[in-house]
């Protein structure tokens, strides 16, 4: 019997360690499982970076060292010898020290520069008819309309707008919409989708014709470069990627109503180029009362400030050292996406006066304003005539709220 006992006692043993074995295993296996699912569910986030690459490196190393570390590349950036990429935290640590890569920066988001409290938007229904045409009190205040009867709208001065696109359809621009790019990923129209671009593009070049506005220079060759969405806000890099198609595309003037607060590298050595490339480059301050935004605070860029019908500085309107002019910014009449018209205030409006000055002064000669004695205007040479020719606001010459005063084209226009 005892023997028998022991036989029993021997096998519930060893049963219980049995049952103990396979519970430890299935913890072990469940555990792994669950570190495998939490690592699936929840990969190390990439976000999306300039990768800029020293001047000797190759195309196919390019390409390489991004896969190699992980990266996923979006884009070119020809005109910095750069890319664009989604990268991790720790790709982007190791791929920052290989000797191939300058530096690394980051893509960072820039916005049109419209005030919130702007007009809100409507239902966008094609208009059965179109308003007759005025002449708005930006244009008036700058004294475009004075220039024109001299024989100079500007005609064939081709200006990009970097901006949400242009409205292709639009009866007061097409005739001057001349071409274009999408540089956003979502689309290949540089239709505009959003109404800022549009906007813009009326104040330097609505046609004068028997409907809406007329612009500063009412037969400018416009060219629309769409860099920003539907919601007006975009990538550095496709901004950066705009500036290049400007420069392959031989623009004379580009506005850009946009910004960050952001002092990044890689957007400094586009608007370097630009400028050597010999485009005149003019950029909305910003609209939040504080210092001047990018790119409009780059020396190479004329920054704009925005003032009212009574030629006061906005309250908003961004302010410092880098102001170079003021335009007209506050309750603008423009034309808008949807083959409308409407009424917004930002430095977004301010810049478009001064880019379309800009477009008539390069329709001049440039007489003594040839410091370089090269025969044809320079993009430091336009903005010192503007400046010279503005009327002066404020404090006696220059100050940090209208720069060196409001945007005069007829008097820039003049030998």
């Amino acid at each position: 019997m005892l023997k028998i006992r022991n036989i029993r006692e021997h096998y519930k043993m060893k049963k219980k360690f049995t049952i103990l074995t396979v519970s430890l295993i299935m913890g072990v296996v469940l555990s792994l499982v669950g570190a495998t699912l939490i690592s699936r569910a929840a990969p190390e986030p990439m976000a999306r970076k300039i990768v800029v690459f020293k001047s000797d490196t190759d195309e196919p190393t390019k390409e390489n060292l991004i896969k190699k570390f992980g990266g996923e590349k979006i884009k070119n950036l020809n005109l910095i010898n750069a890319k664009t990429a989604r990268l991790t935290s720790k790709s982007e640590k190791a791929l920052a020290q290989h000797p191939d890569v300058l530096r690394i920066d980051d893509d960072v988001i820039v916005e049109a520069l419209v005030r919130p409290d702007a007009e809100k938007i409507k239902a966008n229904r094609t208009p059965t008819s179109q308003p007759l045409e005025t002449l708005p009190w930006g244009i008036d205040k700058i004294d475009a309309e004075l220039v024109w009867p001299l024989g100079n709208t500007a005609d064939l001065i081709k200006v990009a707008i970097i901006d949400t696109g242009i409205d292709v359809k639009h009866p007061d621009l097409i005739n001057n919409l001349k071409g274009g790019v999408s540089a956003v990923q979502y689309t290949t129209s540089y239709n505009d989708d959003n109404g800022h671009g549009t906007h813009v593009a009326g104040i330097v070049a609505a046609t004068d014709n028997t409907i809406g506005v007329i612009g500063v220079g009412s037969q400018i060759d416009l060219y629309a470069v769409k860099v920003l969405d539907r919601r007006g806000s975009g990538y550095l890099s496709d901004v950066i990627e705009g500036l290049d198609w400007a420069i392959a595309n031989n623009m004379q003037v580009v506005n850009m109503s946009l910004g960050t607060s952001a002092d990044i590298l890689s957007l400094r050595e586009a608007v370097q180029r630009v400028n050597a490339a010999g485009i005149v480059q003019v950029a909305a301050a910003g609209n939040d009362g504080g210092a001047v935004i990018y790119p409009a605070a780059y020396p190479e860029v004329i920054a704009v400030s925005a003032t009212d019908s009574s030629n006061n500085i906005a309250s908003w309107s961004n302010r410092g050292p880098e102001i170079d002019l003021a335009a007209p910014g506050v309750n603008i009449y423009s034309t808008y996406k949807g083959q409308t018209y409407k009424i917004l205030s930002g430095t977004s409006m301010a810049a478009p006066h001064v880019a379309g000055a800009a477009a008539l002064v390069l329709n001049t000669p440039v007489g003594s304003y040839d410091t370089n004695i090269n025969g044809k205007w320079d993009p430091i040479e336009v903005q010192q005539k503007l400046q010279d020719r503005a009327v002066n606001l404020g404090a006696t010459g220059f100050d940090s709220l209208y720069g060196w005063g409001l945007v005069n084209a007829y008097n820039a226009v003049q030998p």
